[in-house]
Protein backbone atom coordinates (compact mmCIF):
# COMPACT_ATOMS: atom_id res chain seq x y z
CA UNK A 1 0.00 0.00 0.00
CA UNK A 2 1.45 3.51 -0.75
CA UNK A 3 0.84 6.15 1.22
CA UNK A 4 0.99 10.03 0.38
CA UNK A 5 1.10 12.72 2.23
CA UNK A 6 0.00 15.81 0.83
CA UNK A 7 -3.42 18.15 0.42
CA UNK A 8 -5.39 19.91 2.74
CA UNK A 9 -8.98 19.15 2.22
CA UNK A 10 -12.30 18.04 4.36
CA UNK A 11 -13.96 14.90 3.29
CA UNK A 12 -17.39 16.78 1.54
CA UNK A 13 -15.22 18.34 -0.15
CA UNK A 14 -13.11 15.76 -1.58
CA UNK A 15 -16.24 13.68 -2.56
CA UNK A 16 -17.39 16.86 -4.81
CA UNK A 17 -14.37 17.16 -6.52
CA UNK A 18 -13.85 13.86 -7.47
CA UNK A 19 -17.00 13.19 -8.36
CA UNK A 20 -15.75 14.56 -12.58
CA UNK A 21 -16.35 12.29 -15.11
CA UNK A 22 -13.82 12.96 -17.82
CA UNK A 23 -15.38 12.25 -21.17
CA UNK A 24 -14.42 9.05 -22.89
CA UNK A 25 -13.66 10.60 -26.37
CA UNK A 26 -11.86 13.48 -25.61
CA UNK A 27 -9.56 11.17 -23.25
CA UNK A 28 -9.09 8.63 -26.91
CA UNK A 29 -8.61 11.83 -28.69
CA UNK A 30 -5.72 12.78 -26.04
CA UNK A 31 -3.81 9.73 -25.12
CA UNK A 32 -3.69 8.78 -29.11
CA UNK A 33 -1.92 12.13 -29.94
CA UNK A 34 0.29 12.08 -26.65
CA UNK A 35 1.49 8.47 -27.47
CA UNK A 36 1.36 8.16 -31.13
CA UNK A 37 -0.27 4.87 -30.89
CA UNK A 38 -4.45 3.93 -31.05
CA UNK A 39 -6.75 4.41 -27.55
CA UNK A 40 -7.88 1.09 -28.61
CA UNK A 41 -4.59 -0.30 -26.86
CA UNK A 42 -5.34 1.01 -23.39
CA UNK A 43 -7.46 -0.27 -20.86
CA UNK A 44 -9.38 0.71 -17.73
CA UNK A 45 -8.21 -0.01 -15.01
CA UNK A 46 -10.16 0.27 -11.25
CA UNK A 47 -8.10 0.88 -7.78
CA UNK A 48 -9.44 1.46 -4.24
CA UNK A 49 -7.76 4.52 -2.97
CA UNK A 50 -8.46 5.60 1.02
CA UNK A 51 -8.11 9.50 2.30
CA UNK A 52 -6.65 10.49 5.47
CA UNK A 53 -6.78 14.25 6.39
CA UNK A 54 -3.96 15.15 8.54
CA UNK A 55 -4.10 17.67 11.47
CA UNK A 56 -6.41 20.79 11.43
CA UNK A 57 -8.83 21.20 8.38
CA UNK A 58 -9.82 24.58 7.80
CA UNK A 59 -13.16 26.59 6.37
CA UNK A 60 -14.00 25.82 3.40
CA UNK A 61 -12.88 28.58 1.90
CA UNK A 62 -9.69 28.07 2.56
CA UNK A 63 -9.85 24.79 1.01
CA UNK A 64 -7.71 24.13 -2.03
CA UNK A 65 -8.73 21.87 -5.53
CA UNK A 66 -6.57 18.17 -5.09
CA UNK A 67 -4.04 18.24 -7.46
CA UNK A 68 -2.64 15.11 -8.10
CA UNK A 69 -1.34 13.40 -10.84
CA UNK A 70 -1.14 8.83 -11.82
CA UNK A 71 1.54 6.98 -13.58
CA UNK A 72 1.89 3.59 -14.44
CA UNK A 73 5.38 1.93 -14.43
CA UNK A 74 6.49 5.82 -14.81
CA UNK A 75 4.66 6.81 -17.33
CA UNK A 76 1.47 9.61 -17.07
CA UNK A 77 -1.83 7.95 -17.06
CA UNK A 78 -5.45 9.56 -17.46
CA UNK A 79 -7.76 9.70 -15.05
CA UNK A 80 -11.64 8.78 -16.49
CA UNK A 81 -13.47 8.84 -13.21
CA UNK A 82 -13.45 8.28 -9.35
CA UNK A 83 -16.23 7.49 -7.76
CA UNK A 84 -17.50 9.24 -4.81
CA UNK A 85 -16.19 8.08 -0.98
CA UNK A 86 -18.19 7.95 1.57
CA UNK A 87 -21.10 7.17 3.55
CA UNK A 88 -23.74 7.60 0.58
CA UNK A 89 -21.56 5.22 -1.56
CA UNK A 90 -22.51 1.27 -1.28
CA UNK A 91 -19.34 -1.37 -1.15
CA UNK A 92 -19.29 -4.95 -2.15
CA UNK A 93 -17.64 -6.05 0.81
CA UNK A 94 -16.94 -9.95 1.44
CA UNK A 95 -16.11 -11.02 4.90
CA UNK A 96 -14.45 -14.03 5.63
CA UNK A 97 -13.26 -15.22 8.99
CA UNK A 98 -10.79 -18.19 9.77
CA UNK A 99 -12.78 -21.06 11.35
CA UNK A 100 -10.14 -22.06 13.74
CA UNK A 101 -9.33 -18.71 15.48
CA UNK A 102 -9.48 -18.73 19.30
CA UNK A 103 -13.10 -18.67 20.91
CA UNK A 104 -12.43 -15.44 22.54
CA UNK A 105 -13.89 -14.02 18.79
CA UNK A 106 -17.03 -15.45 19.64
CA UNK A 107 -17.79 -12.68 21.58
CA UNK A 108 -17.03 -10.04 18.43
CA UNK A 109 -19.96 -11.68 16.00
CA UNK A 110 -22.49 -9.17 17.43
CA UNK A 111 -20.17 -5.97 16.56
CA UNK A 112 -19.30 -7.49 13.48
CA UNK A 113 -23.11 -8.28 12.34
CA UNK A 114 -24.02 -4.42 13.43
CA UNK A 115 -20.98 -2.79 11.63
CA UNK A 116 -22.75 -5.37 8.31
CA UNK A 117 -26.03 -3.59 8.74
CA UNK A 118 -24.51 0.14 8.86
CA UNK A 119 -22.97 0.25 5.64
CA UNK A 120 -24.43 2.38 2.98
CA UNK A 121 -27.55 1.31 1.25
CA UNK A 122 -26.99 -0.25 -2.05
CA UNK A 123 -24.25 -2.29 -0.59
CA UNK A 124 -23.69 -6.29 -1.07
CA UNK A 125 -22.27 -8.37 1.83
CA UNK A 126 -21.19 -11.71 1.50
CA UNK A 127 -20.21 -14.47 4.66
CA UNK A 128 -17.78 -16.80 4.23
CA UNK A 129 -15.36 -19.29 6.92
CA UNK A 130 -11.81 -20.59 6.02
CA UNK A 131 -12.04 -23.56 7.08
CA UNK A 132 -10.56 -27.13 6.34
CA UNK A 133 -11.45 -29.16 3.04
CA UNK A 134 -12.60 -25.99 1.48
CA UNK A 135 -14.06 -22.27 2.07
CA UNK A 136 -17.30 -22.56 3.67
CA UNK A 137 -19.58 -19.52 2.03
CA UNK A 138 -22.31 -18.98 4.40
CA UNK A 139 -23.73 -16.40 2.43
CA UNK A 140 -23.32 -15.52 -1.13
CA UNK A 141 -23.35 -11.53 -2.06
CA UNK A 142 -26.71 -9.58 -1.14
CA UNK A 143 -28.04 -6.43 -0.73
CA UNK A 144 -30.29 -7.65 2.34
CA UNK A 145 -27.29 -6.33 5.07
CA UNK A 146 -29.82 -8.03 7.62
CA UNK A 147 -29.72 -10.92 5.98
CA UNK A 148 -25.90 -11.13 5.68
CA UNK A 149 -25.35 -10.04 9.10
CA UNK A 150 -27.60 -13.21 10.36
CA UNK A 151 -25.37 -15.54 8.23
CA UNK A 152 -22.64 -15.18 10.65
CA UNK A 153 -22.26 -17.45 13.05
CA UNK A 154 -19.03 -18.14 16.19
CA UNK A 155 -16.29 -19.73 14.88
CA UNK A 156 -15.43 -23.26 15.68
CA UNK A 157 -12.39 -22.62 17.57
CA UNK A 158 -10.76 -25.98 17.12
CA UNK A 159 -7.36 -27.00 15.51
CA UNK A 160 -9.18 -29.61 13.21
CA UNK A 161 -11.27 -26.80 11.40
CA UNK A 162 -8.20 -24.95 10.18
CA UNK A 163 -7.94 -24.69 6.26
CA UNK A 164 -5.15 -26.19 4.42
CA UNK A 165 -3.81 -22.37 4.63
CA UNK A 166 -5.68 -19.09 4.64
CA UNK A 167 -4.79 -17.51 1.60
CA UNK A 168 -5.87 -20.59 -0.64
CA UNK A 169 -9.38 -20.29 0.46
CA UNK A 170 -8.77 -16.49 -0.16
CA UNK A 171 -7.99 -16.55 -3.64
CA UNK A 172 -10.95 -18.57 -3.89
CA UNK A 173 -13.65 -16.14 -2.80
CA UNK A 174 -11.56 -13.27 -4.76
CA UNK A 175 -12.82 -14.85 -7.52
CA UNK A 176 -16.93 -14.42 -6.20
CA UNK A 177 -16.02 -10.71 -7.32
CA UNK A 178 -15.95 -11.39 -10.81
CA UNK A 179 -20.27 -11.81 -10.91
CA UNK A 180 -20.27 -8.47 -8.50
CA UNK A 181 -20.83 -4.55 -10.30
CA UNK A 182 -17.78 -2.21 -10.61
CA UNK A 183 -16.92 -0.21 -7.66
CA UNK A 184 -15.68 0.08 -4.15
CA UNK A 185 -14.64 -3.39 -3.66
CA UNK A 186 -13.31 -5.02 -0.39
CA UNK A 187 -12.33 -8.33 1.88
CA UNK A 188 -12.72 -8.33 6.16
CA UNK A 189 -10.22 -11.30 6.94
CA UNK A 190 -10.24 -12.35 10.35
CA UNK A 191 -7.36 -15.18 10.35
CA UNK A 192 -3.87 -15.37 12.14
CA UNK A 193 -2.04 -14.84 8.77
CA UNK A 194 -0.22 -17.95 9.32
CA UNK A 195 0.85 -20.64 6.53
CA UNK A 196 2.28 -23.89 7.45
CA UNK A 197 1.31 -25.43 4.66
CA UNK A 198 4.59 -25.79 3.01
CA UNK A 199 6.64 -26.27 6.27
CA UNK A 200 7.87 -23.52 8.79
CA UNK A 201 9.80 -21.56 6.19
CA UNK A 202 5.69 -21.18 4.35
CA UNK A 203 5.14 -19.31 7.35
CA UNK A 204 7.13 -16.11 6.77
CA UNK A 205 7.53 -16.56 2.71
CA UNK A 206 3.87 -17.84 1.77
CA UNK A 207 3.61 -18.49 -2.16
CA UNK A 208 0.09 -18.63 -1.58
CA UNK A 209 0.20 -15.15 -0.37
CA UNK A 210 1.44 -13.86 -3.22
CA UNK A 211 -1.07 -15.39 -5.36
CA UNK A 212 -3.76 -13.75 -3.23
CA UNK A 213 -1.99 -10.23 -3.58
CA UNK A 214 -2.11 -11.04 -7.16
CA UNK A 215 -5.72 -11.65 -7.17
CA UNK A 216 -7.06 -8.89 -5.29
CA UNK A 217 -5.17 -6.21 -7.03
CA UNK A 218 -6.40 -7.59 -10.14
CA UNK A 219 -9.96 -7.33 -8.93
CA UNK A 220 -9.12 -3.74 -7.61
CA UNK A 221 -10.12 -5.58 -4.24
CA UNK A 222 -8.71 -3.54 -0.80
CA UNK A 223 -8.11 -6.21 2.50
CA UNK A 224 -8.53 -5.45 5.72
CA UNK A 225 -6.96 -7.86 7.84
CA UNK A 226 -8.30 -8.43 11.72
CA UNK A 227 -5.90 -10.53 13.53
CA UNK A 228 -6.87 -12.89 16.09
CA UNK A 229 -4.61 -16.59 16.97
CA UNK A 230 -5.54 -19.70 16.29
CA UNK A 231 -5.67 -22.10 18.94
CA UNK A 232 -2.78 -24.37 17.69
CA UNK A 233 -0.81 -21.01 17.46
CA UNK A 234 -1.11 -19.30 20.13
CA UNK A 235 1.40 -18.35 22.28
CA UNK A 236 4.03 -19.21 19.48
CA UNK A 237 6.60 -16.53 19.47
CA UNK A 238 7.74 -17.01 15.84
CA UNK A 239 3.96 -18.46 13.93
CA UNK A 240 2.18 -15.01 15.02
CA UNK A 241 5.04 -13.00 13.83
CA UNK A 242 4.80 -14.01 10.61
CA UNK A 243 1.30 -14.20 10.41
CA UNK A 244 1.15 -10.11 11.09
CA UNK A 245 3.49 -9.71 8.90
CA UNK A 246 1.81 -11.84 6.57
CA UNK A 247 -1.48 -9.97 6.73
CA UNK A 248 0.50 -6.81 6.99
CA UNK A 249 1.67 -7.01 3.61
CA UNK A 250 -1.62 -8.82 1.88
CA UNK A 251 -3.35 -5.50 3.53
CA UNK A 252 -0.59 -3.03 2.24
CA UNK A 253 0.17 -3.97 -1.53
CA UNK A 254 -4.09 -4.13 -1.82
CA UNK A 255 -4.71 -0.50 -0.50
CA UNK A 256 -6.09 -2.11 2.70
CA UNK A 257 -5.10 -1.56 6.40
CA UNK A 258 -3.70 -4.89 9.06
CA UNK A 259 -5.73 -4.09 12.75
CA UNK A 260 -3.41 -6.00 15.58
CA UNK A 261 -3.68 -5.68 19.47
CA UNK A 262 -0.20 -7.09 20.42
CA UNK A 263 0.27 -10.99 19.75
CA UNK A 264 -2.55 -11.82 21.72
CA UNK A 265 -6.37 -11.90 20.76
CA UNK A 266 -7.82 -8.63 20.86
CA UNK A 267 -9.88 -7.75 24.38
CA UNK A 268 -12.20 -6.27 21.53
CA UNK A 269 -13.07 -5.67 17.70
CA UNK A 270 -14.97 -2.26 18.45
CA UNK A 271 -11.19 -0.31 18.09
CA UNK A 272 -10.70 -2.14 14.60
CA UNK A 273 -14.27 -1.62 13.48
CA UNK A 274 -14.30 2.41 14.26
CA UNK A 275 -11.07 2.56 12.73
CA UNK A 276 -12.10 0.80 9.63
CA UNK A 277 -15.79 2.41 9.20
CA UNK A 278 -13.43 5.47 8.97
CA UNK A 279 -11.45 4.30 6.69
CA UNK A 280 -14.09 3.32 4.26
CA UNK A 281 -15.91 6.52 4.66
CA UNK A 282 -12.53 7.81 2.93
CA UNK A 283 -12.45 4.99 0.11
CA UNK A 284 -12.88 5.97 -3.19
CA UNK A 285 -12.45 3.73 -6.79
CA UNK A 286 -10.23 5.48 -9.45
CA UNK A 287 -9.98 4.36 -12.79
CA UNK A 288 -7.63 5.75 -15.01
CA UNK A 289 -6.80 4.92 -18.79
CA UNK A 290 -3.92 2.46 -18.71
CA UNK A 291 -1.21 2.12 -21.65
CA UNK A 292 0.05 -0.65 -21.10
CA UNK A 293 -1.81 -3.96 -22.43
CA UNK A 294 1.38 -5.87 -21.60
CA UNK A 295 0.58 -8.83 -19.09
CA UNK A 296 2.87 -8.76 -15.63
CA UNK A 297 2.66 -6.30 -12.52
CA UNK A 298 2.44 -3.04 -13.13
CA UNK A 299 3.89 -0.25 -10.20
CA UNK A 300 1.12 2.77 -9.58
CA UNK A 301 2.38 5.94 -8.47
CA UNK A 302 -0.02 8.91 -7.78
CA UNK A 303 1.75 12.53 -6.31
CA UNK A 304 0.13 15.06 -4.43
CA UNK A 305 0.87 18.87 -4.78
CA UNK A 306 -0.58 20.13 -1.58
CA UNK A 307 0.02 19.26 2.27
CA UNK A 308 -1.39 17.27 5.02
CA UNK A 309 -3.55 14.81 2.86
CA UNK A 310 -2.52 10.96 2.96
CA UNK A 311 -3.88 8.45 -0.03
CA UNK A 312 -3.41 4.77 0.94
CA UNK A 313 -3.56 2.56 -2.09
CA UNK A 314 -2.39 -0.65 -4.12
CA UNK A 315 1.46 -0.60 -4.91
CA UNK A 316 0.62 -1.73 -8.19
CA UNK A 317 -1.77 -4.56 -10.12
CA UNK A 318 -0.92 -7.68 -11.94
CA UNK A 319 -2.35 -8.13 -15.60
Amino acid sequence: MKRVKNGRITAACIATIFSIVLPFATINNTLAQSTGSPAVSARPVTIPVTIRVKGRVPPESELRPVDFTISEDGDPQTILSIRAMGTNSPINLLVLIQDDVVSTVALEIKPLAEFITKLPRGSRVSVGYLRTGSLQIRQKFTSDLEKAARSLRPPLGIASAAPYNPYVELVDALKRFDSQPAGRRAVLMVSDGVDVSRGFDSSFQSVDLDRAISEAQRRAVAIYAFFAPTVAAEGNGTLIPNGQSSLQKLSDQTGGHAFFQGFHAPTSFDPFIRELSEALDRQIALTYLSTHPKNGFHRIKIVLLTPDVELNYPAGYRR
